[in-house]
């Protein structure tokens, strides 16, 4: 991707425009990050793009913006431009091409403003952008709340940008940010969500949480959360504290491997506390009477706000509707906890789970036993598909009505307790249960 990126620029160059790398992968660089992207800017309008190279897409021709298509991978292509009259805290009114200096210091923040040529390896600073992370810092380039109403967005990418690089918040950036959260709710959904899926990843979602609640953020785009942070729990279930508290904990403790939805879960798994808390007397116990089930009609109303995939919503929605039954797990019946098991969502159920507990009393005791039984049951795999089937019990002459859910319901039932080991043991099974029932009950027998 790098050999690309350079190539795209050299071509830029060799006909005669300025050219080289802006934006992310000029930070990562400098940061010995590996860029996920290059972005190349230059001082070639969209037609001399076009015409330099043979696979181009027009996304954005009226901002100068083309995407060059090289080999299997794509690259964004921008002219030098200035922007201004922003009127919705989103688009600009009026664009005009420039020069790179004049193109730098529209950007964000001054870490974003950096323009590297990879040709001669030269690096151009015109905002103060080096210094920036050589002291860990996110400034805003120019006046801080004249930046962020260019777009309001910009005020969860600060909030965004200081957790995943681990930078502090200039105070002049940090006060604006605070004095202007109110302006996110212009923003659409959709792009809240994909900052939001950004902030909540490792090793730092957990003060993401923090500077998102501290930002004043928190109350505009997830305001359920918001009710959390005051939200007391019993200390001796949760010595952590309240349940934002839990949450930061959780979140702190994210693998560094964990799936995308993972993060959702955590958020969401107890969002249903603050309105079922209960203490029954001054200074007595608190419940959460039913939580699980209210948390899960919150997160399916949250997950639909932020417009996120269907599945995606069943799947986290299931991991807040169940994540109570776990406790109950060392006392169900084998087959109960082998059809927990088999849920498509129980592998991010456990990983809830795990941290769930880590996140509070530190017990994984349940853990190690569904993670153990989980395992054996992985290394049995005729144990999850049902051994009786809908044409076994044809072959005994039943015919096909109500009777077939209640047997095959039961046989499964029985397989998954281990009474029933095999397809032929289950087809003996439900003869005898047949027989059984002839005798006592008459069935409708297949003609």
């Amino acid at each position: 991707m790098r050999d690309a990126a350079v190539t795209i620029v050299r071509r830029l160059q060799q006909a005669g425009h300025e050219a080289g790398w802006v934006g992310g992968c000029v930070r990562d660089m400098l940061l010995g990050l590996g860029p996920k992207d290059y972005d190349v800017a230059t001082s070639a309008r969209p037609e001399a793009v076009e015409a330099l190279f043979p696979h181009t897409i027009p996304v954005g021709r009226q901002f100068g913006v083309m995407l060059v298509v090289q080999g299997r991978r794509t690259f964004e292509v921008a002219t030098f431009r200035t922007e201004g009259d922003y009127r919705d805290g989103r688009r600009p009114g009026r664009v005009e091409f420039a020069d790179a200096r004049a193109d730098m210091q529209r950007r964000d923040f001054t870490i974003n403003g950096l323009f590297y040529d990879p040709v001669c390896e030269r690096l151009f600073d015109w905002v103060g952008g080096e210094a920036d992370l050589r002291a860990r810092c996110l400034r805003t380039i120019g006046e801080p709340r004249e930046r962020l109403a260019e777009d309001h967005l910009r005020l969860l990418r600060a909030v965004r940008f200081a957790t995943q690089l681990d930078f502090s918040i200039e105070p002049g950036t940090w006060q604006a940010v605070r004095s202007m959260a109110g302006a996110i709710r212009g923003i659409a959904e959709e792009r809240i969500r994909e900052e939001l899926r950004r902030l909540f990843v490792p090793p730092h979602a957990g003060r993401g949480l923090v500077l998102l609640e501290q930002s004043g953020l928190l109350a505009e785009v997830l305001p359920e959360l918001q009710a959390t942070v005051n939200c007391e729990q019993s200390p001796e279930y949760h010595p952590e504290g309240t349940v934002f508290q839990h949450l930061v904990r959780m979140l702190e403790l994210l693998p560094m491997d964990a799936p995308p939805l993972l993060p959702w879960a955590v958020l969401l798994h107890d969002v249903g506390k603050p309105r079922t808390a209960v203490r029954a007397e001054p200074g007595g116990r608190i419940r959460f009477h039913e939580h699980e089930r209210v948390g899960a009609e919150m997160a399916r109303t949250i997950l639909e706000r932020l417009r996120f995939p269907r599945r995606w919503i069943e799947e986290v929605v299931a991991c807040v509707r169940y994540h109570m039954q776990f406790k109950d797990a060392p006392r169900m019946r084998k087959a109960t906890r082998r059809r927990m098991m088999l849920r498509p969502t129980f592998g991010l159920e456990l990983a809830l789970h795990r941290l769930d507990c880590l996140g509070s009393h530190g017990d994984l005791g349940i853990y190690q036993l569904l993670q153990t039984e989980r395992e054996a049951l992985c290394n049995q795999p005729a144990l999850q598909p049902p051994m009786l089937r809908g044409q076994d019990l044809i072959a005994l002459g039943l015919a096909p009505g109500p009777r077939f859910t209640t047997i095959l319901r039961e046989a499964h039932e029985r397989q998954l307790q281990d009474e029933i080991r095999t397809p032929d043991e289950a087809r003996a099974w439900a003869a005898q249960w047949l027989e059984i029932k002839r005798e006592s009950d008459p069935i409708r027998r297949k003609p």
